[in-house]
């Protein structure tokens, strides 16, 4: 026997093969229920991870994170300018132009935004390239890049023609004012998988400036990447003068909806698939209160041979610190498991996703740790109910009749 003896009694007990078969068939589906329990929440929440990862790397690299557009009264822009280019913060700073227009072909007709792409400057939608080239939009007039989605809805390929339709500019003719048109031909298709493929277009930025009627390159906005897009506060925080010098808009007032979505289901699913887990918990709780019912004339005896009533608690607590804990180590490999080979399985099992795509999975080390000790400190709190009834135990009352 070893010190300390609570521990040493409070492990026999855990392991005991032999006893009442009903208080052993409740341990055992608490430690199963902790297990399934967290290897769901583990698996989900490591896809959630991932699909949201996936949004930040290929929809808001495509997209501006901060949006200027110079004031008229403001002579300080340029110098603002010349500051952000030297932040630490700003990962790109270009010219950034945009409309919402209407691609029109014998086929479908689509509202989308158009934006421009101007030589000089990195492009990040070239690394999602999935036909044509890319240098197309610089080296000749009125080449439009769409999505790999738009393509299928516009039915058109490389070198096919798109009208592109402005109804924010108009021009006068005989008939009346109309709308700006012109004739795109289709240099590139680009597949990115996220949202931004069902809405966002691509054009040279000189020929969509001279379709809007602004040539003139002071006219134009700026667009700022962040190194963190999330960092929005301490970036605004950094440049104050911001508001003064331009009118300021953000990522997240145009698709902040969409990543607070994202992030509520999380949420969601995160507290559904815990409820397994304080469900398993609390069969910990009635299996060690039913044990403490059955075990009288044991725990009695304990204490006639000098087991305090802290000592007998402590024995009890033990027990079910031991199912949690094991049940805690099998879930959280388990759920690593399953998260790391989740495409593999469900190709196995034929649930294979449309199109071949693969479920993305991120871990998050500091998720896996509170999920584990969430789990531990919640059957650390069921023992304590059955605990302290052990500890009550008269051992005079229950050796009164053996």
């Amino acid at each position: 026997m070893f010190q300390p003896v609570s521990l040493f009694v409070g492990l026999r007990y855990a392991k005991a093969a032999k006893g009442n078969a009903f208080i052993s068939f409740i341990s055992f589906f608490s430690i199963a229920g902790i297990a399934l329990g967290l290897m769901s929440l583990i698996t989900v929440s490591s896809v959630m991870n991932g699909f949201e990862q996936s949004l930040k790397t290929a929809m808001l690299d495509l997209i501006p994170h901060v949006q200027l557009t110079p004031l008229s009264s403001s002579e300080n822009s340029a110098k603002t300018i010349e500051h952000l280019t030297n932040s630490k913060e700003v990962k790109r700073l270009q010219p950034y132009l945009t409309s919402d227009v209407i691609l029109q072909t014998n086929k479908e007709l689509l509202g989308v935004r158009l934006q421009g792409v101007f030589a000089g400057y990195t492009n990040p939608i070239e690394q999602h390239i999935y036909s044509g080239s890319s240098a197309r939009l610089s080296d000749s007039k009125y080449q439009l890049m769409i999505s790999r989605y738009l393509s299928s809805k516009l039915g058109v390929g490389i070198g096919d023609e798109i009208r592109v339709i402005m109804p924010d500019v108009t021009s006068y003719t005989p008939l009346g004012r109309v709308p700006m048109q012109r004739l795109f031909s289709v240099a590139a298709i680009y597949d990115s998988s996220s949202e931004a493929d069902t809405s966002l277009a691509f054009a040279d930025g000189k020929s969509l400036a001279r379709l809007m009627r602004k040539t003139d390159r002071a006219s134009h906005d700026v667009s700022i990447t962040l190194h963190d897009a999330f960092a929005l506060d301490e970036f605004y925080a950094a440049n104050p003068q911001l508001e003064h010098d331009f009118a300021v808009d953000d990522w997240q007032s145009q698709q902040g909806t969409l990543f607070a979505a994202v992030a509520m289901e999380k949420r969601i699913m995160s507290l559904l698939l815990g409820l397994i887990v304080i469900v398993a918990v609390f069969n910990i709780l009635s299996a060690l209160s039913m044990m403490v019912s059955e075990k009288q004339g044991e725990v009695a005896i304990l204490q006639t041979l000098g087991f305090t009533p802290q000592m007998i608690g402590r024995v009890f607590m033990v027990q079910g610190l031991y199912n949690g804990f094991l049940g805690t180590v099998i879930g959280v490999a388990l759920g690593i498991a399953v998260a790391n080979y989740i495409n593999e399985i469900l190709a196995f099992s034929g649930l294979s996703l449309l199109g071949g795509a693969r479920l993305p999975v991120v871990f998050s080390q500091s998720g896996l740790v509170t999920m584990a000790l969430v789990s531990v400190l919640l059957s650390f709190i069921a023992t304590l109910y059955p605990a302290k009834k052990a500890a009550n135990v008269l051992p005079a009352e229950v050796l009164r009749y053996e």
